[in-house]
């Protein structure tokens, strides 16, 4: 299975071996009664009475003693006790390495920090070099086990992803994708690769005694990548990782014909990780200012723009604007939210260093014949269309922040997940399936899971806040039920026992053994709870970044936040060409929703 080259655990050292994974338990396979009861729970708000009782008959058939549902969770059962982690490939190969669509806007996340304080060149290099040596220490952290093991709720998390971070790349396939890890390899990669005016250059980050080389070092060699990549006519050659798995699959085999293309893409794969130093974009008004740099650090853009300024395959890539505007794009098969926190908390925490001489970066060149031409302008046409397709607003929420929820003695995002069902329903006269994600590292190997919107509890509360004849008492209580439920819902899924992985594992299972994939799943109830019309996500950050990627489905939105003290920051991300959703009218809506909860917990009358 190509997939397991790049999950194996890295081992760097026994210390590191010590720190990074001893301490997780395994994830646990779910009771089948549990999740099939919780299963048909989630689609009560979803479907009417009568479907819901085909589906009972279905899920019953399905979990009775002896059936099939049975067989397949002893299946589960006995792949837990041989793997690390019973789901966790699975959930990678199947979510990220086979899915066929574009990595950028449909699956990488991009996350947008505060923009720093310079407005030209020499600000972005200066900048560009500090973060550069803080990542590198970051990995020096990690390589000598001198990174803290995380906590959450008191357990350790499994450290796993951290080692995978660098010299990590996705290489397309023709069927599915798989992850190549340069990290563990004898000789470990020593360069980085830095993307300016569409042209790559390899650059060595430590010096031949084995140190890490200084910022001001660093400084010298981005002054040096500056001067050789001034505008040219250079064809985009990251434009071609934008495209269809399947097509780029193929694009990448003729380009890889090439001795010298197969030096310089291999030189973009094995390096730690990608610098992106991006050309200014136009001015625009201060209220779409944090839109549009969400939207660049997302996709790049635009062909015109910046997007050849990407490897969309590469796990990190920071990007600096010569606007003060920097962020980072990851890609999800190999990294995840909470680690890629920690990493830029590290980075906004870092001192300065001392320095010495360097040998010179080296230009990556292609070879481009007319056939790779060809295959670059249809990845340019395509990826235009989907960046124009997407509307992103990206909003700063001012009127209060995480506080006032815990005040009320509720969690701040089952707050927000409420709302968010509530200011859909008012958009759409309707409630939909909503994914938001909880961490599973308390296990080992363990990656995510999904915590399902919405409740009958917040059916219930959608239904009587604009009702008149309700008092505001009841419809508070209601509100807190349905926050409560959420709550309740979060706590399972953090036990390991919430329901979408474990369907999942049970349909590939069956797979697995060569059966027909159970009637469960291909019922029309199952196609209704997993088309997620609301992908949700809280950034886990201490500083005012934004997160921001693409809706999951053609008719769906896609949600971040980060709820800070007093204020929330929001992304909506929406497709143009679904004439049903909009981006600004759901968050106008979310706005009034949310002043609409604040007044219902604090009458201002």
């Amino acid at each position: 299975n190509p997939i397991s080259k790049g999950l194996v655990p890295c081992r760097v050292s026994m210390r590191q071996e010590l720190c990074f994974f001893s301490s997780a338990p395994p994830q646990p396979v779910p009771p089948l009664a549990q999740t099939l009861q919780g299963y048909l729970r989630a689609l009560e708000p979803l479907l009417p009475p009568e479907e819901i009782n085909h589906t009972r008959r279905m899920v019953q058939e399905f979990g009775r003693p002896g059936g099939l549902g049975s067989q397949l969770q002893e299946e589960l059962v006995k792949r837990a006790g041989h793997t690390r982690n019973w789901i966790s490939d699975w959930w990678v190969q199947w979510a990220y390495l086979e899915s066929r669509q574009p990595l950028p806007v449909h699956s990488n996340p991009a996350i947008s920090l505060p923009r720093r304080d310079f407005n030209d060149w020499r600000g972005q290099l200066m900048f560009a070099s500090k973060l550069i040596a803080a990542v590198l220490d970051f990995k020096a952290k990690i390589n000598t086990g001198q990174l803290p093991v995380e906590f959450m709720r008191g357990k350790p998390l499994c450290m796993d992803l951290y080692p995978l971070l660098f010299s990590s790349c996705r290489i397309p396939g023709p069927k599915h994708d798989y992850i190549a890890n340069h990290g563990r390899t004898r000789r470990s990669p020593t360069h980085i690769t830095v993307v300016r005016n569409y042209q790559f250059f390899q650059l060595e980050v430590y010096n031949s005694d084995g140190s890490r080389m200084t910022e001001s070092q660093i400084h010298g060699q981005l002054l040096r990548i500056r001067s050789q990549s001034w505008k040219t006519d250079k064809e985009p050659m990251g434009i071609l990782t934008s495209e269809h798995r399947h097509t780029w699959g193929e694009a990448y085999n003729r380009l890889l014909r090439d001795k010298i293309n197969k030096e310089s893409v291999r030189a973009i794969e094995t390096g730690l990780f990608s610098l992106c130093l991006d050309s200014p974009v136009m001015r625009i008004s201060d209220e779409k200012y944090a839109s549009r740099k969400a939207a660049q650090v997302l996709h790049g853009g635009g062909t015109f723009s910046n997007s050849g300024n990407r490897w969309f395959d590469k796990t990190l890539q920071f990007v600096v604007g010569e606007d003060g505007s920097w962020g980072l794009l990851y890609e999800q098969a190999t990294a995840e939210g909470p680690p890629i926190a920690t990493l830029l908390h590290h980075i906004q925490e870092s001192k300065e260093s001392p320095s010495g001489p360097t040998a010179m970066p080296k230009k990556l060149y292609f070879y481009i014949d007319k056939e790779i031409k060809r295959d670059i302008e249809l990845a340019k046409q395509n990826l235009d269309i989907l960046i124009n397709d997407l509307d992103v607003n990206v909003f700063n929420f001012k009127k209060f922040g995480k506080e006032l929820p815990k005040k009320h003695k509720m969690s701040p995002n089952s707050f927000i997940q409420v709302a968010l069902q509530l200011a859909y329903y008012r958009v759409h006269n309707e409630l939909c399936a909503a994914c938001d994600i909880a961490s599973q590292r308390m296990f080992r190997g363990g990656r995510t899971e999904y915590i399902r919107s919405p409740t009958n509890q917040t059916l219930k509360f959608v239904m009587a806040i604009s009702n008149p004849s309700v008092s505001r008492e009841e419809k508070l209580q209601l509100f807190r039920e349905a926050v409560d439920a959420h709550t309740a819902l979060t706590n399972q899924a953090l036990k390991g026992h919430g329901i979408d992985r474990h369907l999942l594992g049970l349909k590939l299972q069956a797979i697995e053994q060569g059966l027909s994939i159970p009637k469960v799943f291909m019922d029309t109830a199952y196609g209704v709870a997993t088309h997620w019309k609301l992908r949700t996500g809280q950034v886990p950050a201490n500083t005012d970044s934004v997160m921001c990627f693409g809706p999951l489905v053609p008719d769906g939105y896609a949600i971040c936040y980060n709820p800070q003290a007093d204020h929330v920051h929001f992304s909506i991300t929406a497709f143009n060409c679904c004439e049903e959703t909009h981006a600004e009218t759901l968050a106008l809506t979310l706005k009034e929703t949310l002043c609409e909860l604040q007044e219902l917990l604090e009458p201002t009358v």
